[in-house]
C-alpha cells in the first residue's frame, strides 16, 4: 500500500509536469552517495543508516526538456536531476539532504520523505577552486517541509507555481533558480499568509535574506522573553524589555521585505 508521504511526493512530482522523455525512474545505489558525498566517517554512517532508498526520477537537459545548458566562469549546468529519497525514522533530514546535494555533480531537485514530513530541497552548485572537474555547493540549500497528513493551506498555490512550464526556460541555471524562488515564495507565504512569486532576481535575493533575518531575530526574541521573565532585578528587566522592543522592530522591518 502506498503511504501518505508517498502520495504527497507523487503529487509534487506530478505538479512539476516533467516531460515523459525526461523520466528515468531508476534506483541509485547508496554506495555512490557514500563515495562522493561523505568525506567523514560519521556522514558515511548517516547515509548507510538513514537512507532507505534513492530513486532518480528524471533528468532535465536540452534533449529532454528543450532548455539550453548554462556555462560561465563559476559553473556549468549541463543537466538538472530530480531525486526522491526515502529516509528511515530518526534520520537527520537536513544533513542527509545536504550530503546528497554534495554527492551529485549536477544541481538537484530533491524530495526527501521521513516520518510525516516531506522535504523539498534545492542547492546551487559551482566549480571547485581546489579540485579539477569537481563541484561544490554554492550557498546554503533552500528547503521547505510539507506535512503528508495535512498539506499546508498555501500548498495549492505552490503546486500550481512549481510546474516546469511556469519556470524560466532561458537556460538550466535560470530554470533551477526559478524553482528555488518558488520554494522561497512558499517559505515567505507561511510568514505573511500570501503566496507571491518574486518579480525579479533582486527581489528573490532580498526575500531569502529577509527569511534568514526573520528566523534569527525570532530566536533572539524567544531568548530575550525567557530571560526577562526570570529576571528579578527591575532595572535589568527594563533594559531587557527595551532590547526586546528593538529586536521586535528589526524583525518587523525584515517582514516588510518578504
Amino acid at each position: 500500500m502506498t503511504s501518505a508521504r508517498g502520495l504527497l511526493i507523487d503529487d509534487v512530482i506530478g505538479a512539476l509536469e516533467l516531460p515523459p522523455k525526461a523520466r528515468v525512474d531508476r534506483r541509485v545505489p547508496k554506495t555512490l552517495l557514500v563515495e562522493h558525498g561523505a568525506p567523514a566517517a560519521a556522514d558515511k554512517r548517516r547515509i548507510n543508516e538513514g537512507i532507505e532508498e534513492v530513486r532518480w526520477v528524471a533528468t532535465l537537459k536540452p534533449t529532454t526538456a528543450a532548455v539550453p545548458i548554462f556555462i560561465d566562469d563559476l559553473r556549468e549546468y549541463l543537466e538538472i536531476a530530480v531525486l526522491r529519497v526515502s529516509l528511515r525514522a530518526e534520520a537527520r533530514t537536513e544533513r542527509l539532504s545536504e550530503l546528497i546535494h554534495r554527492a551529485v555533480p549536477y544541481p538537484v531537485f530533491l524530495l526527501a520523505a521521513e516520518g510525516t514530513h516531506v522535504m523539498l530541497s534545492l542547492a546551487h552548485k559551482r566549480r571547485s577552486q581546489g579540485q579539477a572537474r569537481a563541484t561544490v555547493l554554492d550557498g546554503e540549500p533552500v528547503a521547505v517541509l510539507l506535512m503528508d497528513s495535512k498539506p499546508d493551506e498555501l500548498y495549492a498555490s505552490f503546486r500550481e507555481a512549481v510546474s516546469l512550464a511556469r519556470q524560466p526556460h532561458d537556460d538550466l541555471y535560470r530554470l533551477y533558480q526559478g524553482w528555488m524562488d518558488t520554494l522561497l515564495a512558499l517559505l515567505a507565504a507561511r510568514v505573511t499568509g500570501r503566496f507571491v512569486l518574486a518579480s525579479s532576481p533582486d527581489q528573490a535575493a532580498t526575500r531569502r535574506e529577509a527569511l534568514r533575518e526573520c528566523a534569527r531575530l525570532g530566536t533572539e526574541i524567544a531568548r530575550l522573553r525567557a530571560v526577562a521573565a526570570n529576571e528579578k532585578q527591575v532595572p535589568k528587566r527594563v533594559e531587557m524589555n527595551l532590547e526586546l522592543k528593538r529586536v521586535e522592530a528589526a524583525r518587523a522591518a525584515a517582514l516588510e521585505r518578504l
